[in-house]
Formats: structure tokens, C-alpha cells, sequence
């Protein structure tokens, strides 16, 4: 799952991974994704009370489907040069205009989603300067757990390498050349995961 929420000048983009395949994990995404549209519709502009609502909705639609499914979710709020993450899902790459590389782990900023009706407590936000030049990448585990015929993942630190190599380039160049990296990596495997990529590059 991944969206781009905007409301007036505010704007939200999300990134999220369902547990499993198929039926059950395509509606839940679907469910997520109506859930987060209308909260933004409704001006919910607080990081903290936005993935508490979300979570509580979408609890209550597991549990009255009796499915076992939940999903690791994230969300950024962009404002001028700030960036707000909240949420728990895959580290968070940034990579700065000089080319410096950030790693930014989430694990202490929530829970996944669905998988307790109250996780206010353990939402937490962290704020990222974001400025000219600089570029965010978001993505699945799909590309980070990626193998090639050694088994050998495609990791974190490829994908770092591969952002860093083009970070002054475009948004769309980035993309292209993070995906022929992977595919090279890969080569003749089967893909086993969807691969989401989401790049913000600060113009």
C-alpha cells in the first residue's frame, strides 16, 4: 500500500506492507486506504491522533471480518522543510544533497495496524529536515529482502548505494535506476514479494 494524501497545502504520503497475499490482504489495503482519504478529508492534521483513528477503524473492521491479517504502516507529513514520520514500518532512507546517507529506523514510532484496538501509547513521531536537494525513499521489504540465485539479499546497503550513486538526478531517474539495480540483482529468480518504491526528492 502507498498513497499521496493531499488537503489544501497539506500533504501526507503513506507507505504500508499487508500481512500475507491474496483476497483478505487486498481488502485490508483497500480498507486503509478509504480510511486514511476520509481522515484527511476531515482535517485530522495531528501525525499522533491520525494513525490512532486509522488503527481503531481498521481494528474494528478486522475484527468484525474475523480475519487475521494487520499491516505495518507509515506516514510522512511534509510542511515547508520538515518532515513528520510516524508509524512503524521499514527504516526510512535519506539521502542528504551532499550525498550523506541517513538511516532512520521506526520501530518505536507505533505498532502495526489492526493488530490491537489501542495503540496510542506506542505512536510516536519523529521530525527529518528536508531541504533542498535532499531525497527520501520509502519502499516494501520486498526490494530490501530481494535474492539473487546465492540467496543473497539485495539489503539496505545496495539500496542506499544506488540512491546515493543518482541523488542529484530526478525522482523518476532515481526510481528507474534503484529497479535496473535490483533486476540485476535478481536476475533469473522469481520475485516473491511486491516491490513498492516511493521517491521524494526536495526540488
Amino acid at each position: 500500500y502507498y498513497d499521496v494524501l493531499q488537503n489544501g497545502s497539506r500533504v501526507k504520503i503513506g507507505i504500508g506492507d499487508v500481512t500475507g497475499h491474496g483476497l483478505e490482504s487486498g481488502v485490508l489495503m483497500l480498507m486503509v486506504q478509504s480510511v486514511a482519504r476520509a481522515l484527511q478529508e476531515s482535517d485530522e492534521a495531528n501525525p499522533h491522533q491520525f494513525l490512532d483513528r486509522l488503527n481503531r477503524a481498521i481494528y474494528k473492521n478486522i475484527e468484525r471480518t474475523n480475519t487475521d491479517k494487520h499491516l505495518s504502516l507509515a506516514f510522512l507529513d511534509f510542511e515547508d522543510e520538515r518532515v513528520t514520520l510516524s508509524g512503524q514500518h521499514e527504516d526510512v532512507l535519506v539521502v542528504r544533497a551532499d550525498g550523506e546517507v541517513e538511516r532512520i529506523d521506526t520501530i518505536d514510532l507505533g505498532l502495526p495496524v489492526g493488530l490491537e484496538n489501542d495503540i496510542s501509547k506506542f505512536i510516536a513521531t519523529r521530525d527529518i529536515l528536508f531541504e533542498s536537494g535532499d531525497v527520501i525513499v520509502l519502499h516494501t521489504d520486498g526490494v530490501t529482502e530481494a535474492e539473487n540465485h546465492e540467496r543473497k539479499l539485495f539489503g539496505f546497503e545496495r539500496l542506499s548505494q544506488s540512491v546515493q550513486r543518482r541523488h542529484g538526478s530526478s525522482a523518476e531517474d532515481i526510481k528507474t535506476g534503484i529497479i535496473d539495480d535490483l533486476m540485476a540483482h535478481i536476475g533469473i529468480q522469481k520475485i516473491h514479494d511486491d516491490i513498492t518504491l516511493v521517491i521524494i526528492r526536495h526540488t
